[in-house]
C-alpha cells in the first residue's frame, strides 16, 4: 500500500470512530511558524515537544523572524521600531471523547468535550529584543474563558571568556511554564489528557499547583550551549477573588515564592542529553494574609534524551520531585509538628518515526506518608488507606496528517489508585476501574 493511502487509511478510521463514538502545558503556535517562515516540524518533534532549534528560539524571546519587519531608525541610524508585518495571533482546539472502564455511578460514560478547549494565543515578536507566549483558553466545563499559561521574556546575547551567553528574563504565571525542556512538569508528558476522568488527589505543589494564580519575575542564562541557570520568585496574583487580597482570599504566598533551576546539556552526533534540576519553596496561607502558612519545599531531578537518524526521532524525559509539606495552618495544633512527604515520578519514551506517527509509553507513581486527615474515604476521589499512592502506565498512539493537525489515542491504567488497587475509595471501587481510554483531535491554526 503507498504510503498516501496509508494515511488517508489511518485519518479515516479516525474519524470513523469518532462518528461510532458520538452515536484538556510551549505549544506549537502557528504565528511562531509564520513569524519565523518555518515549518513547524524546524522547532518541534511531535508537538509541544521541542528540538534544539526551538529550546534556542525560546530562549531568545522569541524574536527569531523569517519575514519583512516594519522597522523605523532614529537620526543615529539606531533601530527604534521594528513590528511584524502580520498578526502574531493563533488559535487551537481540541476535542475529545473520554470513556472509562467502569462508569461512575450516576453520570453517563463515553463524555464528549466538543470542544475540550479552544484556546488563542498572542505569540510572537513585539520589540528586537522581546516576545511573547500569551494563552487564553475557554474550559467546556467551566464554560467561561480564562488566562492560561503565559512568559513574556526579554533575551540577549554577549559573550564572556569568548564564549557565548544568552542571558534574559521572564515574566511568566506557572513555574516550569518559561522551561525549555519537556522534562518538567508544564511541558511534560501527557501534554494533554482527559479533563472528566477521575485523577489521583495528590500532586506536588510544582506540577500545577500555582499555574493560573501567580506573577513570577525571573533572570537566567545559556552558557556555551552547555549550562543553564535560571532564579525566579513568584508572588501570588490570583484570577478572581480580592484585589488585594484580603481575609475572604485563599492560597495567598505569603512574601514571595523563590523557583530555581539548573541544567546541563551536550550535543554530539545525533544525539542529545540533559540533565538539571529545579526547585520550589512556598508558604501559603490556608485563608487570609496573616496568621499559620502551610509550607512546601519541592526538590527535584530530571533528564532528557534525544536520538535522531533519517525520519526517525526517539525522545525520553523522567523527572522526580520530592516534596516537604508542614501544613500548620491545614491541621489542629495537635498534628502542626509533623512533617509530610509526597513524591512523583514520572518518565516516557517517544518515538516519532515517517514525520507522521509516533508511539508514546509513559510510567508514573505519585507515593507519600499516610495522612487520614487529609486522605479520607470517600466515593471515586477518596482514600480508604489515608495514603496517596498513584500508579500507572500511559500508552498513546499519534497520528498527524499535517504538522499543525494530531489525531491521538491514549489509554491510562491504573495498578494503584489514592493508596490501593481494590476497593481504594471505601466504597468497592477499583483502580483499574478508572482506566481511561481517551480519544483526541487537535488542530492549530
Amino acid at each position: 500500500m503507498k504510503r498516501f493511502d496509508l494515511q488517508k487509511l489511518i485519518l479515516s478510521l479516525l474519524l470513523a470512530a469518532c462518528f461510532v463514538w458520538l452515536s484538556n502545558d510551549a505549544y506549537a503556535v502557528p504565528s511562531f511558524a509564520r513569524q519565523t517562515n518555518l515549518a513547524c516540524n524546524t522547532c518541534h518533534t511531535i508537538f509541544p515537544e521541542l528540538k534544539p532549534f526551538g529550546r534556542l528560539f525560546k530562549l531568545n524571546g522569541y524574536t527569531l523572524t523569517g519575514i519583512k519587519a516594519i522597522e523605523a531608525q532614529n537620526e543615529n541610524e539606531q533601530t527604534n521600531l521594528k513590528i511584524l508585518s502580520i498578526s502574531p495571533l493563533s488559535a487551537m482546539v481540541q476535542s475529545s471523547i473520554t470513556r472509562l472502564n467502569r462508569t461512575i455511578p450516576g453520570t453517563q460514560n463515553n463524555d464528549v468535550g466538543f470542544p475540550q478547549q479552544l484556546s488563542f494565543f498572542f505569540a510572537g515578536e513585539i520589540s528586537p529584543r522581546i516576545g511573547t507566549f500569551i494563552q487564553v483558553t475557554y474550559d467546556d466545563i467551566g464554560a467561561s474563558f480564562g488566562w492560561d499559561n503565559t512568559d513574556i521574556r526579554y533575551a540577549n546575547n554577549t559573550t564572556l571568556a569568548s564564549r557565548n551567553l544568552i542571558y534574559g528574563l521572564t515574566l511568566n504565571n506557572n513555574p516550569t511554564v518559561q522551561d525549555v525542556w519537556n522534562s518538567t512538569p508544564a511541558w511534560g508528558f501527557p501534554y494533554t489528557s482527559s479533563a472528566v476522568a477521575p485523577a489521583p488527589a495528590a500532586a506536588t505543589l510544582i506540577d500545577g499547583g500555582l499555574g493560573g494564580e501567580v506573577a513570577g519575575l525571573g533572570a537566567y542564562g545559556f552558557y556555551n550551549n552547555l549550562v543553564y541557570g535560571e532564579f525566579t520568585v513568584y508572588r501570588s496574583a490570583q484570577q478572581g477573588g480580592p484585589h488585594p487580597p484580603d481575609a475572604s482570599a485563599s492560597g495567598v504566598i505569603s512574601h514571595v515564592a523563590p523557583y530555581w533551576r539548573l541544567a546541563l546539556q551536550r550535543q554530539w552526533m545525533n544525539q542529545y542529553l540533559e540533565v538539571g534540576t529545579y526547585g520550589l519553596y512556598t508558604k501559603l496561607y490556608q485563608t487570609g494574609i496573616s496568621g499559620l502558612t502551610n509550607q512546601y519545599t519541592d526538590i527535584a531531578f530530571d533528564a532528557q534524551y534525544e536520538y535522531n537518524i533519517n525520519n526517525t526521532y526517539i525522545t525520553a524525559h523522567a523527572t522526580y520531585i520530592h516534596e516537604k509539606q508542614d501544613l500548620d495552618a491545614q491541621f489542629e495544633e495537635a498534628v502542626r509538628a509533623e512533617s509530610y512527604k509526597l513524591n512523583s515520578f514520572r518518565a516516557n519514551a517517544n518515538i516519532y518515526f515517517l514525520r507522521n506517527y509516533a508511539f508514546v509509553l509513559g510510567y508514573f507513581d505519585i507515593s507519600g506518608d499516610k495522612n487520614t486527615l487529609f486522605y479520607s474515604p470517600d466515593p471515586i476521589d477518596g482514600s480508604r488507606t489515608g495514603k496517596p499512592n498513584s500508579n500507572g502506565i500511559i500508552a498513546q498512539v499519534d497520528y498527524l496528517p499535517w504538522y499543525n493537525t494530531r489525531f491521538s489515542l491514549q489509554y491510562v491504567i491504573y495498578t494503584n489508585f489514592n493508596g490501593a488497587s481494590n476497593n481504594y475509595d471505601g466504597y468497592d471501587r477499583k483502580a483499574s476501574d478508572n482506566n481511561t481510554l481517551y480519544l483526541l483531535a487537535w488542530l492549530n491554526f
